[in-house]
């Protein structure tokens, strides 16, 4: 079944891969047409320009960062950073067995530190600088050349931020993706080759894709793709790893035949409380400004949460007759997810609407769709965030249009800007699935993937790290 469930997944790989030809010729036409229309609107700074204050003219004072700005990136920093420690670890340390629960919160915290390590030493440098459409330059490898007088270009001509607050808020996002994928596989990997992988993953998936997204010379950037905080950075491509785990590294041990519900569901409750707030510094942050449309932003991620939970759990009370409070922490995670790429695009009867198809959608995804295919995706990383980016994604091409209460210009079109979206995710897709491919199989020959079933059955927490999440 393992190989079979793989197979499939890569045989949709390959379809896209032919797909991805077709529609990037259509979506380099589209291109054009769509950044001169979005330069009329909003639409134009969603698309994350990311990049070194220039240097002033002769004779101008060149820009200061604003107390404002500067105060508020740093909260939304912090909110960031609250996503992952603790929200993202209660969330998760709550959805697996009570035996593994100090296990993935370990995951989470560690994960967590490496990779806000590598990102100071190379990941900000590869990301944000240089000139390649693909991968960036080294004149920031160790942080090197920042003081504290550099300086960060935000969508407003003329308005900066500290660039030593645009490197730690750009760490928080990069260290939270590798992160989210550990709950795929939660409950059967070796920890040291959850970090290898990581550091692999990192370093060939997340860079690269943030660089053709945000950095204004990546590719997708300059295609005109719409990602306001990540969606496809961050929720799809950590999704599709999540996956590609799930299934290299297999079920676990009863899977399909046992019971395996959350140890502790009011932690699940707090956590993604945690991940609702800490999501206003995601998104609202990412407008690295603190101005009206960060206003647009805060609501849009609000209403469509709100709307998310509501659907989810009221899609779940008709279909098995119980509203539960997983299904509703759940909704919250897969609202968010969703409106991540739409949020400074959409007005917010669009963030509604997108929010309760969402909350259908994923709720979908983690049921029918993961028993249809078989794979034992833990904590619905995949069902949720893949699946939520994409519709998100997408989503984005049609929310921005002005007549339904987007930002977009006057002359935007759906089709063209559609196009690009789907571009986009074709390119996350098979870029990730094909780093994720290789660094699970160097992990495995490295220091092997999965724990001896006596370690599984015992549980990660005694087995890998001598501590119980509860002593009676």
């Amino acid at each position: 079944m393992k190989v079979a469930t793989l197979g499939l997944v890569l045989a949709a790989g390959l379809m896209l891969a032919g797909a991805v030809a077709t529609v990037a010729v259509a979506a380099e036409e589209a291109a054009s047409t769509a950044m001169d229309a979005a330069a009329g609107g909003v639409a134009a700074t969603v698309a994350q320009a990311y990049a070194a204050a220039p240097p002033s003219i002769a004779g101008e004072p060149a820009p200061t960062p604003e107390k404002a700005d500067t105060a508020w990136m740093l909260v939304s920093t912090l909110l960031v950073l609250l996503m992952a420690l603790p929200g993202l670890a209660l969330f998760y340390g709550g959805m697996v067995r009570a035996k593994n629960a100090l296990s993935v919160m370990m995951q989470v915290f560690v994960i967590f530190s490496l990779m806000t390590l590598l990102w100071a030493v190379y990941g900000y440098s590869l990301a944000f600088t240089g000139t390649g459409a693909w991968i960036g330059g080294t004149e920031r490898l160790f942080l090197a050349g920042i003081t504290v007088d550099s300086t960060a270009a935000t969508f407003s001509e003329g308005v900066v931020i500290p660039e030593y607050v645009f490197v730690a808020f750009q760490g928080t996002f990069a260290a939270l993706a590798p992160c989210l994928i550990v709950g795929a596989f939660a409950e059967r990997m070796r920890f040291s080759a959850v970090l290898l992988f990581s550091l692999i993953w990192f370093t060939f998936s997340y860079v690269p894709i943030a660089r053709m997204v945000w950095y204004t010379e990546g590719y997708l950037f300059r295609l005109g793709a719409l990602d306001f905080a990540g969606g496809t950075v961050v929720h799809i491509n950590a999704g599709i790893a999540g996956l590609v785990g799930a299934i290299m590294v297999g079920r676990r041990l009863g899977f399909g035949q046992a019971m395996m519900p959350p140890h502790n569901l009011p932690l699940v409750m707090v956590g993604a409380a945690l991940l609702w707030v800490g999501w206003f510094g995601f998104n609202v942050g990412s407008n690295l400004e603190a101005n009206s449309l960060a206003g647009l932003v805060f609501v849009n991620t609000m209403l469509a949460t709100a709307a998310a939970v509501c659907a989810w759990t009221f899609a779940e009370w008709a279909l098995r007759g119980t509203p539960t409070m997983l299904g509703a922490a759940s909704g919250a995670i897969a609202g968010l997810v969703a409106i991540t790429p739409a949020c400074g695009a959409a007005g917010p009867m669009g963030a509604i609407l997108l929010g309760l198809v969402a909350g259908v959608v994923c709720l979908w995804a983690v049921s029918s769709l993961k028993s249809a295919l078989g794979y034992d995706d833990s904590l619905d990383v995949f069902g949720v965030h893949c699946v939520g980016g994409i519709l998100g994604a997408l989503a984005t091409a049609v929310l921005n249009a002005p007549g339904l209460g987007g930002q977009g210009g006057d002359d935007f079109r759906i089709d063209s800007q559609l196009a690009i979206q789907a571009t986009g995710v074709v390119i996350t897709v098979i870029w990730s699935a094909v780093v994720s491919l290789i660094g699970y199989k160097v992990a495995d020959a490295v220091v092997g993937l999965r724990v001896g079933e006596d370690f599984e059955r015992e549980g990660l927490d005694t087995a890998e790290h001598g501590e119980r999440a509860y002593v009676s």
